[in-house]
């Protein structure tokens, strides 16, 4: 792809995930702007989502979580996300049964069937309604106390199942972390959407989040099935527009024309969207330095420094009592307009902690 390609992707997908020019004014305002945001690190899904949404701070996100605004569960691949609370169970619906019985076979390995998750819901169920809320090590003891072993990735697979059914979600922040729910409690009032609308409502907020991205990434993204995901395309109608770049069809919101946007500096998530939304990352990191992103193409994502849209290098966090070091390790050396910038970022995510500034170093390698 030529470079010019790849700026202008990666300038486009900067106003559409609300990394530049944001106008968003809180964390759930950017949780449905996403549409569904990767959450297996809470803690990095916390400063994904409020960094999009500048000013906010991260109580403010837990604020979120606390009013129901926003939850956690695992509504795309498998895998948790953040989602708007009343969008959790059209999401859910769309691939949960093929999810589930995709992992019949482990499962099926790890003892576990139909009348034992059966017994798991009526005690969870029974644990939590009321309004009563547990952590997760909570629950599995009284999966445990109930005679429902846990041990071995179990409980783990347990949790799993249930939220994939709509039984719980994670809500609320507690000291011990975020607490277990029941979803039709915290929830009271989901969006009731057709599975065609659902289908629709999936392609149009993916490519208005995502946009410029391919249907390929849609298929990726969700493990909607092709059809599917032609059909709903199709129905969005003039909600999308089509732009070829390099040969290859790309989707984005009819409104968005955006195609430049002023150099700037960001230190994203680990799992960020930015890079993990796509099947091909190319547009904003070069291919000889994806192993440095993702070691050993684990599914592990690090924490990125993204420099006028390419993503440039990585960066870790040392919280201490009242202060944040920020330490950059870069693929190239940084000019000292760059470090200026990266400088202005660390203090914007000392500001999100609440914390004070320490060090903010930079390497390159």
């Amino acid at each position: 792809m030529r470079r010019t390609d790849r700026a202008r992707l990666a300038n486009l997908r900067l106003v559409s995930q609300n990394l530049v020019a944001s106008t968003l004014s809180s964390p759930a305002d950017a949780a449905f702007s996403m549409l569904a945001t990767q959450a297996q690190d809470l803690s990095s899904a916390q400063w994904a989502l409020a960094v999009r949404s500048p000013g906010s701070t991260i109580a403010d996100v837990d604020r979120a979580f606390n009013d129901g605004s926003i939850v956690r569960s695992w509504p795309f691949r498998g895998t948790l996300h953040v989602t708007p609370a009343a969008d959790l169970g059209w999401m859910l619906a769309l691939t949960r049964d093929r999810t589930l019985r995709g992992a019949t076979t482990r499962h099926t390995g790890l003892g576990l069937d139909d009348q034992i998750f059966s017994r798991a819901a009526d005690v969870v169920r029974s644990s939590l309604q009321g309004g009563g809320r547990l952590s997760r090590a909570a629950l599995l003891a009284e999966l445990d106390a109930s005679g429902i072993a846990t041990d071995h990735q179990r409980g783990g697979h347990i949790i799993w199942y249930l939220a994939h059914t709509g039984l719980i979600c994670f809500g609320p922040m507690e000291t011990s972390g975020q607490a277990v729910v029941l979803t039709d409690e915290w929830v009271p009032e989901p969006r009731q959407l057709s599975p065609d609308e659902a289908l629709t409502e999936l392609a149009v907020r993916y490519f208005s989040s995502h946009g410029p991205a391919t249907l390929r990434d849609l298929l990726w993204w969700s493990k909607i099935l092709v059809p599917e995901a032609r059909g709903a395309i199709e129905k969005a109608g003039d909600r999308l527009r089509q732009i070829v770049i390099d040969n290859t069809v790309y989707y984005l919101a009819a409104d968005q024309t955006a195609e430049a946007v002023a150099p700037g500096l960001l230190l994203l998530p680990g799992f960020d969207e930015y890079l993990l939304g796509y099947t091909d990352r190319d547009a904003v990191l070069p291919p000889q330095h994806s192993a440095r992103i993702v070691p050993g193409s684990n599914g592990i994502f690090l924490p990125m420094v993204v420099s006028s849209g390419q993503v440039v290098g990585t960066w870790r966090r040392t919280v201490r009592r009242a202060s944040v070091d920020t330490a950059a390790t870069t693929f190239e050396p940084m000019t000292p307009t760059s470090a200026a910038r990266y400088r202005k970022a660390a203090q914007g995510y000392a500001r999100y902690l609440g914390l004070n500034l320490g060090e903010a170093t930079i390497a390159d390698s």
